[in-house]
């Protein structure tokens, strides 16, 4: 039986970091992958550090094409949606995510993590985050209230038994950027644009719930079934510049597609949220299950 990384589900961390890197000319994605996959064990237990590493998907397809999931690919192209508008793809080579109670713990692993990939590669995007107000993003909402809860996550995050990939997921990241406009809005605007009220966050009817809303523009429904998405989003940055980590598995990565091209306004109007936030960047990741990713295990430092 394939086991899920841990991380994906271990809720309720303060401090995260986010490692983005790409493989030099000339290395081997081998050595890379062991590179990262060594940094863990003591530090991960002893300082409670919850650790996820994932692959680009055509780079999973170099380093273990008899486990590649159906229908997985880069996050290759910009999305364009009406009005010019754009979300960028910025893919990288391998993801690195590590969330523990204290930020000194996500230091002191990254920089090693860092250090042990240098040769083989540049850490081409790093990103702290935090909790904010227990489970609110930086827009002041409560964020990820349509999750599924951690025993039904599983089924909607890993891919099953018997599956090309059983066990991973697919990963999608992205950079959200704030922008000032947002704290112009009154309180009820704002609670149109999300779909949702401020306070308590209960869902507005489908009598005054807009088209463009937030909630309406990211709900992915297959006939009457609504597909979810597994969310760990957290907020990043400073006050002058800050906004939201985006961090959704699935188990299929065409859903989160479709979410995203829903979001620019394709096939109908664009999310109203998408006006007063700015996407900064935006890659795939596949997420192989722990069985997978210890054949990347350095024998020295094999569990």
């Amino acid at each position: 039986m394939t086991t899920g990384q841990i991380g994906i589900f271990a809720l309720g961390d303060a401090a995260h970091g986010f490692f983005e890197f790409s493989l030099r000319p000339g290395a081997e994605p081998q050595a890379l992958a062991s590179a990262i996959e060594s940094v863990k064990a003591p530090r991960s237990t002893v300082g409670g550090v919850n650790r996820v590493i994932g692959f680009r998907p055509s780079l999973w397809q170099r380093l273990a094409p008899d486990d590649v999931p159906a229908n997985v690919h880069d996050f290759e192209h910009e999305i364009h949606g009406p009005d010019d508008y754009v979300m960028p793809a910025t893919q990288a080579d391998v993801w690195l995510w590590l969330a523990a109670a204290t930020y000194d713990i996500v230091f002191d692993l990254g920089k090693e993590a860092a250090e042990s990939a240098a040769p083989f590669a540049t850490l081409v995007r790093e990103t702290t985050g935090w909790s904010y107000r227990h489970n609110r993003d930086l827009t002041g909402f409560e964020d990820g209230t349509k999750n599924p809860t951690l025993d039904q996550a599983p089924e909607i995050v890993l891919i099953d038994e018997g599956k090309p990939g059983a066990g991973g997921s697919v990963l999608l990241f992205q950079l959200w950027r704030h922008e000032t406009t947002w704290q112009t809005l009154e309180e009820p605007t704002q609670e149109r644009v999300i779909g949702r009220t401020k306070l308590d966050s209960i869902e507005l009817d489908k009598a005054t719930m807009p088209a463009d809303s937030h909630v309406s523009r990211t709900t992915i429904k297959a006939g009457d079934n609504e597909l979810k998405i597994f969310r760990r989003n957290v907020p990043y940055g400073t006050v002058a510049d800050h906004g939201t980590v985006f961090i959704g598995f699935s188990a299929e990565q065409a859903r989160m597609h479709r979410m995203l091209e829903q979001m620019a306004g394709i096939g109908g109007p664009r999310d109203a949220l998408t006006r007063y936030t700015t996407p900064l960047t935006g890659a795939y990741y596949f997420v192989p299950s722990m069985q997978s990713l210890r054949r990347f295990t350095p024998p020295e430092v094999d569990d």
